[in-house]
């Protein structure tokens, strides 16, 4: 990111209609002009209009425009902005890739000058940058399910019961799979921003930081330069 180079970079999350992935994502701003300056959504309908007006605000406020984006995000048609109009085994909607879709759009509005990445296997199994409650808790986990099964108990997933988020405690639990499989816990609504492509409101980022601090802090440390 540079004032005389690139302009726009769109990070793409997973999150097909849940945006915990996004949220944690606007952990990495601490003030105002910290990026990323937009998150986009799945629980919001995207917004073109207001969209890259945030972007051409945030360009010339900042010099330039990091957005980060659901995988899931939806037009007001309620069709995937990166819908591939094919089919997974399970009848899902195969999606094409969101990031480079939004990216383009504000080269086509603006003529900006945009990267675009996915994270990847970075969110799902980045061990390089796991902190110490990651591993404790994907151990835990992993003890209990072994425990269920000597005991003899099926159809229960071993789950991690938040106690506290300031300090952060937990402890594990666990569930019946009736309750959990393909079921899904978006984010609530009074945590979402008030208006698309704006940062997630006082009570997801309490919710995501309290077991995220440790690894965010550690991913700032090793990238001092992420900045415009």
């Amino acid at each position: 990111m540079a004032r005389t180079s690139t302009k726009v970079f769109v990070l793409e999350v997973m999150g097909r209609h849940a945006g915990w992935m996004a949220a944690a994502g606007g952990l990495a701003g601490e003030k105002a002009g910290d990026a990323p300056h937009i998150i986009l959504f799945p629980e919001i309908t995207f917004d073109r209009a207001l969209f890259l007006a945030k972007v051409k605000s945030s360009v010339e406020k900042y010099g330039c425009c990091v957005v980060v984006v659901s995988e899931g995000v939806r037009g007001p048609d309620g069709k995937f902005l990166a819908e591939a109009g094919t089919k997974d085994a399970f009848g899902h909607a195969q999606l094409g890739g969101v990031g480079p879709v939004v990216a383009q759009m504000t080269q086509e509005a603006f003529g900006y000058k945009f990267h675009w990445a996915v994270a990847d296997y970075l969110q799902r199994s980045a061990r390089h940058i796991a902190s110490k409650v990651d591993v404790e808790q994907a151990y835990a986990v992993g003890k209990a399910a072994v425990e269920f099964a000597l005991k003899g108990k099926n159809a229960v997933l071993p789950i991690i019961v938040r106690k506290s988020a300031k300090p952060y405690r937990w402890g594990i639990g666990e569930a019946p799979l009736s309750a959990v499989a393909n079921q899904e816990k978006k984010v609530p609504r009074n945590s979402l921003p008030r208006t698309d492509s704006a940062s997630p409101r006082p009570a997801a980022r309490i919710y995501c930081r309290s077991s995220a601090a440790k690894t965010i802090r550690r991913i700032a440390a090793a990238c001092p330069n992420m900045s415009c």
